[in-house]
């Protein structure tokens, strides 16, 4: 409707998913899933937001930005909205007897949401739970979710993002809708560099080497050395050139963000063996070092990404992350073995 805006860069996918429903047809819970830096989480609070502005809409997205929800949206980078409450990371199963609210909104757990939720809303509309990067501390935090799944209360709204669905239960997953985030634009990136601050030059740079994720710019910007991308590139050119990594990299923090690395360089190396410097590469910063590599041929190029693609599969699961990066360095390593280098 007129004078609605849903300010989210990218995510084109899910916003005609959203933009198709209404407040009737919006499920209970659903699971944003897709690699770190992708704007999971900044859709989930502009849903949030959408769902509890006051200005008449059909739709479930758009919001007007001045009514008296959105301004609690507006007062602080962390909404402070009443039938809003968002935690990142782990969700601890929580105090039993604990009092309802949060005192303390870091250390909520997984029974203090249920207990929230379960009450009446502020605003007498609905009520919006966002968990950003869930993890469960143990499996009775995932069954005190579960449980709240089942019979979920009216007019409530779950959320989770993470960039492993892998590792949710079974029983939570087919409880929700999953809702894939591809990679960013190129263009998108640069513009949310540019509204954070960074000059041109710097914001174009970024771009370059966020393969779509705008926590991988954020990261080049303030000091590749200091990177997950630079140890995971490291770790990388040390398996191709045939020696054994020394430094391990691979944790269940860090696995997924660290495939797509290897997954960028592999890319670039398969499109270098074909084209030469015809095409320039997505690392720009490796360009050199890939230049270096022994070309692949066609064979070995669609055995190494099919690995690589079922290892990522597997990093989605609970199976160890150390197993999952032997297993691509073995790739890596045979990719080389077999070849005419």
């Amino acid at each position: 409707m007129t004078g609605l805006h849903f300010d989210v860069l990218g995510a084109e996918g899910p916003k005609r998913y959203f933009e198709a429903l209404t407040p009737e047809t919006l499920a209970h819970a659903y699971v944003f899933s897709g690699a770190p830096g992708v704007g999971k989480k900044t859709f989930g609070r502009r849903l949030a937001q959408s769902l509890l502005c006051t200005a008449p809409k059909t739709g479930v997205l758009g919001y007007d930005g001045t009514c008296a929800s959105c301004l609690l949206f507006a007062a602080a980078q962390s909404a402070r909205h009443p039938d809003f409450l968002e935690h990142d990371g782990v969700l601890k199963i929580g105090d039993r007897d604990g009092a309802v609210g949060f005192a303390d909104p870091d250390d909520v757990g997984a029974r203090d949401v249920v207990r929230q939720l379960s009450m009446q809303s502020y605003s007498g509309g609905m009520r919006v739970l966002l968990l950003g990067d869930v993890d469960f501390a143990t499996h009775h935090a995932a069954n005190a979710m579960l449980k709240f799944l089942e019979e979920p209360p009216r007019g409530v709204l779950m959320i989770l993002t993470t960039a492993t669905p892998g590792r949710l239960l079974p029983t939570i997953r087919s409880r929700t809708i999953d809702v894939r985030f591809p990679p960013l634009p190129r263009a998108a990136v640069r513009e949310i560099l540019g509204r954070a601050g960074y000059g041109e030059k710097e914001a174009e740079f970024g771009a370059g080497l966020s393969g779509g994720s705008v926590t991988r710019a954020l990261a080049a910007l303030e000091g590749e050395e200091e990177s997950l991308r630079a140890a995971v590139a490291g770790w990388f050119f040390t398996c191709v050139n045939g020696r054994s990594p020394q430094e391990a990299w691979a944790t269940r923090e860090t696995l997924d963000e660290g495939l797509d690395v290897v997954k960028t360089l592999v890319r670039d190396w398969v499109v270098s063996s074909s084209a030469g410097d015809a095409v320039p590469p997505s690392a720009l910063d490796y360009a050199d070092r890939l230049r270096g590599l022994p070309p692949l041929d066609d064979r070995r190029a669609v055995e190494l990404m099919t690995k690589l693609d079922d290892a990522q599969r597997l990093a989605r699961t609970n199976v160890s992350s150390a197993m999952v990066a032997e297993i691509v360095r073995m790739a890596l390593s045979r990719a080389v073995a077999t070849g005419t280098a």
